[in-house]
């Protein structure tokens, strides 16, 4: 009798082992860290990938591009990260956190002067008559960045030094022209579709500018990830990711 209990019991510890195994397969995550500005295209292709994945869950994580790629050298959970910029792209390749090798385009944006001013801002060269102009901090946000090199290239960059105010994120200046705390933000044409009152005032010419690109790779670890490898490659090829970027106002060429 003793036997059969200490049979039975191990049969129930290899059962309970391989449930245990079977649910941590069942729950696959991969973990996405994606530029802010892509939040409402990504959180629609999860959705979408889940319909026909359900047992992967993705976990986003939002933020600027630098931010983000600081937090993934200092360990931070990541399969895929997506950029606003092929600068922290570069800079996480220099450090071997990336597979170089799967280093792919996702996307392009514009680079637009966004706003509910009374003021009329038409271009450029409008912008010395307003008094606060938000961008996100050239350090950390490509859109920061971009806005430095165009007000440059269009001979501005030092009647604007002062009117300037930094923004974590490209949806925090957003935040800062929705609620008039300043005349207009520096955002990507894709974060000014999705404003309740600020309006665009004018495109930023691309000639100013490098242009906007969001770069994505697989981490070192999102490489030997099945599911993520298959929900990288779905976001670049499938016809629905690409029709979500379209809805949202990217563009794929």
């Amino acid at each position: 009798m003793k036997s059969m209990k200490q049979f039975l019991r191990g049969i129930a510890a290899v059962l309970g082992f391989l449930m245990l195994a079977n649910m941590q397969a069942m729950a696959a995550q991969v973990n996405v860290s994606a530029a802010a500005s892509l939040k409402e295209a990504l959180n629609e292709m999860a959705d979408k990938y889940a319909t026909t994945h359900p047992g992967v869950t993705i976990q986003k994580n939002f933020g600027a591009s630098g931010a983000l790629a600081v937090q993934i050298e200092n360990g931070a959970p990541a399969d895929i990260f997506i950029s606003a910029s092929n600068e922290w792209i570069d800079y996480l390749i220099n450090k071997t956190l990336l597979d170089a090798k799967t280093r792919e385009n996702f996307a392009y944006n514009a680079l637009v002067f966004a706003g509910a001013t009374t003021k009329r801002v038409g271009g450029m060269n409008d912008l010395v008559k307003l008094d606060r102009i938000a961008i996100g901090s050239p350090k950390s946000v490509p859109a920061g960045d971009y806005a430095i090199e165009s007000m440059k290239h269009a001979g501005v960059d030092q009647k604007l030094a002062a009117k300037l105010v930094m923004a974590k994120d490209v949806r925090e200046c957003l935040t800062y022209a929705e609620m008039g705390q300043v005349d207009g933000a520096f955002v990507y044409r894709t974060d000014a579709m999705q404003a309740k009152r600020a309006k665009i005032l004018f495109v930023v010419p691309e000639k100013l500018h490098s242009r906007v690109v969001y770069p994505m790779a697989l981490t070192l670890s999102g490489a030997v990830n099945g599911d993520a490898k298959n929900f990288f490659v779905w976001m670049l090829k499938s016809s629905d990711a690409k029709s979500i970027l379209k809805k949202y106002g990217f563009i794929l060429m």
